[in-house]
């Protein structure tokens, strides 16, 4: 989750660079500069990840050992905890991943900000139409993303709590992460027309 975050916001801010400086691009989103900043996104959300983990686990537990959870989810884990200080490592654990998160989408935002201020200095409706469909897949990761993480991060809670906040972990955790690469791949020329050869060679004997 931390690692994806942190992707999304590079990306943002590749599509700034891309769209508000476009004749530095290939300056300022160099093959290295990709690679460190790839490696850096890797590296914090490993570091962050293992530092919920490493808070998670020093905690005492008690009682009954079985997780409402397809996995080790983080606040399944915090629920099995008993001690004075379960409640204040909670609110820890959720600053932690909420600051993340809305810290990424800050700068997302903060990025489409001046994206469309350049857009919106294009003169004809075909070059703005042009420009803003290079970001459309972007923008669709990070609302699926973005969406189902709030369900699960600032949903209130409700009596019905442990079994929604399971379906909505199971598909942030599944779902996204699929769809993401379908999302990115529809822009792909060759990939859509060997979708359409695919499907014509499929319905080709029907038709006949």
């Amino acid at each position: 989750g931390f690692t994806h975050s942190f992707l999304l916001m590079i990306m943002g801010y590749d599509r700034y660079v891309a769209i508000c400086h476009p004749l530095r691009y290939n300056v300022l989103m160099s093959t290295h500069t990709c690679a460190r900043l790839v490696s850096w996104t890797w590296a914090g959300g490993s570091v962050m990840g293992m530092m919920v983990t490493l808070i998670v686990f020093h905690l005492t537990f008690c009682g009954s050992n079985l997780i409402q959870h397809f996995g080790c989810h983080v606040f399944s884990l915090l629920k099995l905890a008993c001690g004075k200080e379960t409640s204040s490592v909670t609110l820890g654990v959720i600053l932690v991943c909420v600051t993340a998160l809305m810290g990424c989408l800050f700068l997302i935002v903060l990025s489409y900000a001046f994206i469309v201020a350049a857009i919106l200095r294009i003169p004809s409706a075909e070059g703005r139409h042009k420009t803003f469909s290079t970001c459309v897949s972007h923008l669709t990761v990070v609302i699926v993303h973005y969406g189902f993480a709030s369900m699960i991060y600032l949903k209130p809670k409700g009596p019905h709590s442990m079994d929604s906040n399971t379906l909505m972990a199971t598909t942030y955790t599944v779902f996204t992460p699929f769809l993401s690469p379908i999302i990115f791949s529809l822009r792909n020329k060759e990939l859509k027309n060997a979708i359409k050869k695919s499907f014509q060679r499929k319905f080709s004997p029907l038709s006949s």
